[in-house]
């Protein structure tokens, strides 16, 4: 390992992100309490405990698993750079190693764009803002995707002005939900400007990010979220001969590079770029090195949630792609959350969760927007994995009142719908009006 164990997710990513939305949450509840009834007033806001905080949670999570206890299993850490010396070989500081087998899981780094007068002007990126002990006056966040709004409402909640620069709002989800997401952040003051930055500069201490819209924000601090790119230089990959590119490792289905012994998994592929995929891929492709029987590493479905709030959650198939996938085989059914009795008594009544399912009633795919949608997503998750009827699911008790009490409803919603329109529910019909007729 080059840095520290735990990569990205744990030092810069998954662990400190969703620390601080809890610090932000608790703030965002102190002053809006009135609502439930509970006066506080403005949250006053320590940035130095909430640093303290954040921090605190990341040595927390590194600490359950150092390097001592992986060398209590056997495992050998060495910390340094590890470049390739040939198929067999892989130098790490003053020591070569010789393997039959290797696997990749470099990671990825902070995307930077290209932006006329960006490399000019002092901006953080996402391995930078967790370092802030303040919270600055004002923040102008460049990217739509789910780190730029988890960090942007983030600091919203704790008290800066924050701009959002990007052409759209979660672009890879489904459209329903960015709207959502865009209606809340909105109500919660967030300056949402609809296009591409093409320049930035400062002015008077300020800097100063333009559009390809036409309009010019102004702000303090600069945040660039605008995706990651795997880190693949350095490894000197062409001297083991694999094959890669500035977009990452390719590999087959059993996760094996061009060189069939080198393996690779993660945000280096620089495809699906979550932890849960990553360790996911991990795991076969040590089992697919070390074990006969390769077997094929695609994970089916794949989840992902962006943790703003309410948090968005998808699962396997957007409707755009089940619509493309399918055509008209699909059937969609919506619930919103204002018809969830816990999310009512909880005050979370944005969102709605979306179900796709086939024309055989199967689910394919799941967005959920609500404030446990990352923990309703798994459900779904199950669900499609094997294949399950939205009768199955519909006919399974769950407790009550939760959210995933939503998912049983709309489940068994579409199944009634499916029954009523088979042959055997027309049949049905048919015969309860003929005997109500003769009675």
């Amino acid at each position: 390992e080059r840095d520290r164990l735990g990569g990205d997710c744990t030092w810069t990513g998954c662990i400190p992100s969703k620390a601080l939305i809890k610090v932000a949450q608790v703030a965002h509840l102190a002053r809006t309490g009135a609502r439930f009834g509970v006066m506080t007033g403005e949250a006053a806001i320590d940035a130095v405990r909430v640093h303290e905080y954040v921090h605190g949670v990341v040595r927390d999570v590194h600490d359950a698993e150092p390097a001592e206890a992986l060398e209590r299993q056997g495992i050998d850490v060495l910390f340094g750079g590890a470049t390739f010396e040939d198929k067999f070989r892989v130098r790490v500081a003053d020591r070569t190693i010789r393997g039959r087998k290797f696997l990749i899981t470099t990671g990825a780094r902070p995307a930077v764009p290209t932006i006329p007068g960006l490399d000019a002007v002092p901006y953080l990126t996402y391995d930078r803002i967790f370092d802030l002990d303040r919270v600055p006056p004002s923040l102008i966040v460049i990217g739509g995707g789910p780190l730029g709004l988890e960090i942007g409402q983030a600091y919203r909640r704790l008290g800066a002005a924050v701009t959002i620069v990007a052409p759209r709002l979660l672009p890879k989800d489904d459209p329903d939900a960015a709207e959502v997401i865009r209606a809340v952040f909105q109500r919660e003051g967030i300056t949402l400007v609809s296009g591409r930055a093409t320049s930035v500069r400062q002015d008077d201490g300020a800097v100063v990010v333009a559009s390809d819209r036409g309009d010019e924000v102004r702000g303090e601090s600069l945040l660039v979220a605008t995706g990651r790119s795997p880190n693949v230089a350095g490894l000197e990959l062409e001297r083991a001969g694999v094959q890669f590119s500035e977009k990452g490792i390719p590999v087959d289905d059993q996760l094996r590079t061009n060189v069939k012994h080198i393996y690779a998994a993660g945000d280096v592929l620089g495809r699906e770029q979550f932890s849960h995929v990553a360790g996911w891929q991990a795991f076969h492709a040590t089992r697919n090195a070390l074990l006969p029987g390769g077997r094929g590493a695609r994970p089916e479905p794949i989840a992902w949630v962006t943790f703003t709030d309410p948090e968005v959650a998808q699962v396997g198939l957007t409707e755009a792609q089940a619509i493309a996938r399918f055509g008209a085989r699909i059937r969609i059914a919506r619930w919103d959350m204002n018809r969830v009795d816990r999310a009512r008594c909880e005050g979370d009544e944005h969102g709605f969760i979306k179900i796709i399912t086939t024309d055989d009633s199967r689910l394919v795919g799941a967005t959920i927007v609500a404030a446990r949608a990352g923990e309703v997503s798994a459900e779904f998750s199950l669900a499609i994995a094997h294949g399950l009827t939205a009768g199955q699911i519909g006919g399974t008790i769950h407790a009550y009142p939760t959210y995933a009490t939503a998912v049983q409803q709309l489940a068994g919603e579409i199944a009634t719908d499916h029954w009523a329109a088979s042959i055997t529910g027309r049949l049905v019909r048919r015969w309860l009006r003929f005997r109500a007729r003769r009675s």
